[in-house]
């Protein structure tokens, strides 16, 4: 029986966020829609991430209304979304009330499927995501995030799992941010998964370090259902490895992808012109296309390279990247080996931009650090050593409950404080999760003559 594998396309989220930070506006995307949805696709991934940011921040779009212009055109394709568990889309977590309205809202709205995520990989702090997402009708997919150390097993993994299906998970995601999961690995993971449980298994890796398509075959021999790819002018580098590309290949072993190579085709010239406007424009920097083979070393997603080097030259201190790539996993370690996913992938950066800069380790710690420390995010993958937790929050207490059960309901606090301007529970949700924006974005679209430019507002951590 020919064995069928099916495609997730990452062109409209994490293809653009990946080499062009999310800068592609809903007019680039709305003439290849139709066709998009015609060629066979399993999903289309086209929310979440940055895009809600990017939205409103540099677009001036409002992403509520990208997402239902989208969801009409498209009728054969599920649409997918990217949600960070209790962060939702930001950096903190939100009470739970902020969370079930947002995921309700999103479904509502035209999402079929959620793929929710912890940077911690702490399950509890997706239990609210998963049963909202379930009771307002979506598909839940949770996602480990795939990362390595000597804690993060193949066995550990497939104990999370484990647990995500008890918790309701419709479908499971090999999460793999920075492309650090080997082809051999890919195998006995995917293997033991699909032994232990019986859900659709997805595999989500970037072509950062030059593996992905090997990864992705051994994934596809050892019984993965969908795999995640890029057209190909948003394929490569940072991004997802070329969907036209995987699918000759696997096609040419033997496998139906239900992928009509026309379409593509006709997809991928729509897309082409668009990704040199960016590269003329200085958007895309080349750089996001080179191969980075160091992510296998140091562990560290291609994307948190370039900003660290980015950081280092405009306080020309470029001479320093290679400290600072040393100090990262060293940084890692004193805090329990956390996936390097947003936010923690930030955060440990930062840290380990400072240690070097200070030329004393811990000497400057930012807020954010010591909100993970005191147990703000979640729990540690390992336990972070006493003596690393003095240095960084002295003797103050550690919160061992989930961090979500100490925040108080808060929408009716943004209710209130964007009354003025908004019009629906969106318009609340949008200011919930980016303030600034959303007030900026929401008081140009009340009056058309309020002529301000959108806001650039530097999101860097905060050192204090």
């Amino acid at each position: 029986m020919t064995k069928e594998i099916r495609f997730m396309e990452t062109v409209l989220r994490d293809g653009q966020q990946s080499l062009i930070a999310t800068r592609m506006p809903l007019s680039d995307m709305l003439p290849i829609i139709k066709t998009m949805d015609e060629a066979g696709y399993h999903s289309i991934e086209m929310w979440g991430g940055a895009t809600f940011d990017s939205c409103i921040r540099y677009l001036n779009e409002d992403p509520w209304e990208r997402l239902r212009t989208i969801r009409k055109e498209v009728k054969n394709a599920k649409l997918q979304m990217l949600l960070r568990g209790q962060n939702l889309l930001g950096y903190k977590h939100y009470s739970d009330d902020v969370v079930s309205a947002f995921v309700e809202k999103s479904i509502q709205n035209g999402i079929d499927v959620v793929r929710v995520f912890d940077a911690l990989n702490d399950l509890r702090n997706l239990k609210t995501a998963i049963n909202i997402t379930k009771k307002a009708g979506g598909h839940c997919q949770t996602a480990i995030s795939y990362t390595t150390s000597e804690f993060h097993t193949v066995d550990y993994f497939v104990g999370l799992t484990k647990e995500m299906a008890k918790m309701g998970a419709d479908s499971i995601c090999i999460k793999d941010m920075a492309g650090v999961l080997t082809p051999s690995v890919a195998f006995e993971l995917v293997s033991k998964i699909k032994a232990a449980v019986d859900l659709p298994l997805e595999v989500h890796t970037h072509a950062t370090s030059g593996i992905a398509e090997m990864t992705y075959l051994k994934a596809v021999e050892a019984g993965a259902d969908i795999i995640d790819t890029a057209i190909s002018p948003f394929a490569g580098g940072t991004s997802q490895p070329a969907t036209e590309s995987v699918a000759i290949a696997l096609e040419g072993l033997g496998y139906n992808t239900g992928l009509d190579m026309n379409k593509l085709a006709e997809i991928a010239d729509h897309f082409a012109p668009i990704r040199d406007r960016f590269r003329n424009e200085g958007i895309l920097n080349p750089k996001v296309k080179d191969v980075e083979p160091k992510t296998l070393l140091y562990q560290v997603p291609g994307g948190m390279l370039s900003n660290l080097l980015s950081q280092l030259t405009e306080q020309g201190l470029q001479d320093k990247y290679d400290d600072v790539l040393a100090e990262v996993p060293k940084v890692r370690a004193d805090l329990g080996y956390p996936p390097l996913v947003t936010p923690l992938s930030q955060m440990v950066g930062t840290q380990a931009l400072m240690n070097v800069i200070a030329g004393e380790r811990y000497k400057l710690v930012p807020n954010e650090i010591k909100e993970y420390v005191r147990g703000q995010y979640g729990k540690p993958p390992v336990a972070i050593s006493a003596e690393i937790t003095k240095k960084i929050i002295g003797n103050e207490g550690i919160t061992t409950v989930r961090p979500a059960d100490l925040i108080l309901p808060q929408m009716p606090k943004f209710e209130e404080e964007i009354k003025q301007y908004a019009k629906s529970t969106e318009d609340v949700l949008m200011y919930a999760l980016f303030p600034q924006q959303a007030k900026d974005f929401l008081g140009r679209r009340e009056d058309r003559f309020y002529d301000v430019p959108v806001q650039t507002v530097d999101v860097s951590i905060d050192v204090q």
